[in-house]
Formats: C-alpha cells, structure tokens, sequence
C-alpha cells in the first residue's frame, strides 16, 4: 500500500442530540478503498459525529501505516478548527480535538480540505449505516459510547499494527449492540409527507433587512454601514409583527448581521417577538471590495471585463472584496455554529441578499447559479429548516405579504 492516503469522513446525528453515527473510508491515490469505518455513537451531536469520523479515519490511516494523509470533509466546522483558523469555543468538541490532533501528529504530514456533501457520498453513507444500526457482526466496544467497526481492509502495510481487517459481514447491531434489525422507523424520526425527514429540525426563518438609501439607487452595498431609511424601518416592523404572529417563534433566538441596517431590522424582530438577540460577522454582506457604493452599471463601465465575468462566475472576487463561493462557504460555516449552538429550536436569521441565498442554496441543495436566478425583495422572508440526518426543506421562499 502507498504511503499516502486520503481520508474521507463524515458524521450526523438524527435529533442533534439523538442517535449519531460516523463513517470514514481510506483510499489510495487511485482511488482504491483500503480502509471503511462504521461508528455507532449512541446519543450525541452532529460536530461530535463529525470529529468521531475524522478521528476513526485517522486510526484506520495509522493502522495501515500510512505516513501522509489528506483528510477531506464536509464539515466546515472540523476543516477550519483543525487547521487552527477558528478557534474551538465549545467544551464538549475540545477534547476530541485534542485527541485528533494527537493522531495528526503520527504522520508526517496531514492536510484538510473541505468539501461538498456531494462529494462525501461514501462516508455519508457509512455514517448513515452506523445511524441505522447496520454494523458487523464482529464490532467491537472502544468506549463507553462508541462501537466502531471495520469492513474491507485487503492489505496492512509493513509496519502497521495487527493484521488485515476481516471484510463485512450481513448481521446487523441494534442501537444498544445486541443483534437484530436496525432501528424501526419510529426511532429514525418517522417520514414527514412524502419525504423522509429525521428529527427535530432546526428551523431558520429568513429575514432579508429594510430599505436603504443605498438600495433605493440599487448600489453595491456591501460592507457600507448604512442606516435604514423611513421605509426601511416600516418594513422591518411590518415584518417584525408578522413573526411575532407566527407559531413557534415565542422563544425564538434572533441572529443578526452586525451591520447597522440588518442590526436596526432586528432590533424591531426583538422588540415585537421578545426573543434574545445576538450577532454573528458570518452573516456580513458580501464584501464588494472597490464596487461598494458603485451603481451596477458604474461597476460595469469602470471594471467591463471583471464584472463581466463576475455576474457568470462565483469564484471571481472583486477588486479588494470577496467572491461569492467564499461568502458561500463563510455562511456554511455558519449554519453549522448556528446549528451546533439552537439545534432543535428556532432561529430568525436577519441578514443580507447573498447570505440568505447561501442558506437557501443548502436547503435546495443547488449549485452557484442560485445566486443569479434568485431575487429576493428588501424585508422578504423565507424558510428552510435543516434535520439532524443532513436532510433539509425550503418552506418559503421571498415573502413580502407582511408590508405589500
């Protein structure tokens, strides 16, 4: 086996916290499987799954004697955390850090990158089985609140500890480890409709801010601090008073953009709704750079073949500013600290065009040209709500009925 590997990893939770499983699969360079991992976790969270696929992809890599390793996930949250660009706020995920980077630091080199779901297809799928039960028959207990199976594994390298994996068996391992079915519908959460959704979701409604002087002229407005005008501020009551009138948003926590028309919008949501407000610079604007403050045909004239090329391509940035995958990619960073900190419960998300098309984007589970198909009108309001299996639904898309 070549030296090097890559790790595929993934991990959910059927009811954040609820049944949890893990999965990873160990590949050569040509794409071979060398390694699977089946990791069931009893009762826990998503981004504890997450870092419990990672650190069962990493053992499998160490068993196989594996001395570089490319890690790749899904997970924002893990991805950015490991490799020391964001800091690890929550107790619970800090001692699995710990013990990931100490497996990290048996290789030579290891590297992360992140992914889409799309692309994790494999390890989803063996965190899924761990999710339903279907473990092997030989599983074995590592801890308390972990089974963690192997399938698959043809050759060990020199060097590596113990000898080859033995290949998957058909017996299943029910949630308690005694043998029998996977879990019934019931535990899974149960179908909703026609389509299958596990748990309890963590739903998100949201709320695009009022108007601005900015956007009366249709300008870039980026990171433009600017006010709400006196419709603005109409708007964002009008729509203020209709989620105060809708059901389940009592307690609902609000999240605002910190920028002060997003923030004014909210503070009218807090004031009608009586829910606790809070700020995450994940839900800025994207940052238009030396477009801030241009028309969209004054950005065209003065940047032609630039902004040409930027309205067809999300990976294009703007003089001094950010493209819109990177935005992307900040609000799915976001979504899963929003998910991680209110799951089960009801967020009001009031935010700006492009990170409300990026949430949307998720729910849809639609690539980049979401972002120039989609309009949504100032004050609008949509809903997604993301499940703790990874499922998802879009209820509303750009509502304005509250101020039209």
């Amino acid at each position: 086996m070549s030296a090097q590997v890559v790790v595929e990893a993934d991990g959910g939770s059927r009811g954040n916290p609820g049944p949890a499983g893990a999965g990873a699969v160990v590949k050569d360079r040509s794409g071979a499987v060398l390694a699977e991992r089946v990791v069931d976790l009893g009762e826990t969270t998503n981004n504890v799954a997450e870092y419990r696929g990672l650190i069962a992809g990493l053992r499998a890599a160490r068993e196989l004697g594996a001395t570089e390793v490319d890690v790749r996930m899904d997970s924002k949250l893990v991805v950015e955390q490991m490799t020391g660009r964001w800091k690890v706020k929550h107790a619970n995920l800090q001692p699995l850090v710990a013990e990931a980077r100490e497996l990290v630091a048996e290789f030579g080199r290891v590297g992360f990158e992140w992914i889409p779901r799309a692309q994790n297809s494999h390890a989803d799928r063996l965190a899924n089985d761990a999710m339903d039960g279907k473990l092997p028959e030989d599983a074995t207990e590592t801890d308390a609140t972990q089974t963690e199976s192997a399938r698959g594994v043809p050759s060990v390298a020199p060097g590596a500890s113990g000898g080859a994996e033995t290949a998957a068996r058909s017996g299943v391992l029910g949630a308690a480890g005694s043998s029998g079915g996977g879990r019934s519908e019931a535990a899974r959460g149960g179908p909703s409709g026609w389509q299958y959704l596990g748990g309890e979701p963590t739903r998100m409604l949201l709320l695009r801010h009022g108007q601005t002087r900015m956007s009366v002229d249709r300008r870039y407005s980026g990171r433009v601090d600017v006010e709400l005008t006196e419709l603005g501020r109409s708007q964002a009551a009008a729509a203020a008073n209709r989620l105060a009138a809708m059901s389940g948003v009592g307690d609902a926590q609000i999240v605002a953009s910190p920028l002060a028309r997003a923030r004014q919008t909210a503070e009218a949501v807090a004031e009608a709704t009586g829910g606790a407000l809070d700020f995450h610079e994940g839900l800025l604007e994207t940052d238009f750079g030396d477009w801030d403050g241009l028309t969209f045909t004054e950005a065209a004239e003065r940047y032609p073949e630039l902004h040409r090329q930027w309205i067809g391509d999300p990976s294009v940035v703007p003089p001094n500013g950010e493209s819109l995958e990177s935005v992307h990619e900040r609000v799915l960073a976001t979504r899963d600290d929003l998910l991680e900190r209110y799951a089960g419960r009801t967020i009001i998300v009031v935010t700006h065009v492009t990170p409300i098309k990026s949430f949307l984007r998720m729910g849809l589970g639609s690539g980049p040209e979401l972002f120039y198909r989609l309009h949504l009108d100032l004050a609008s309001l949509s809903t997604v709500e993301f499940y703790p299996d990874k499922n998802t639904s879009v209820r509303l898309v750009n509502d304005t009925s509250h101020y039209s």
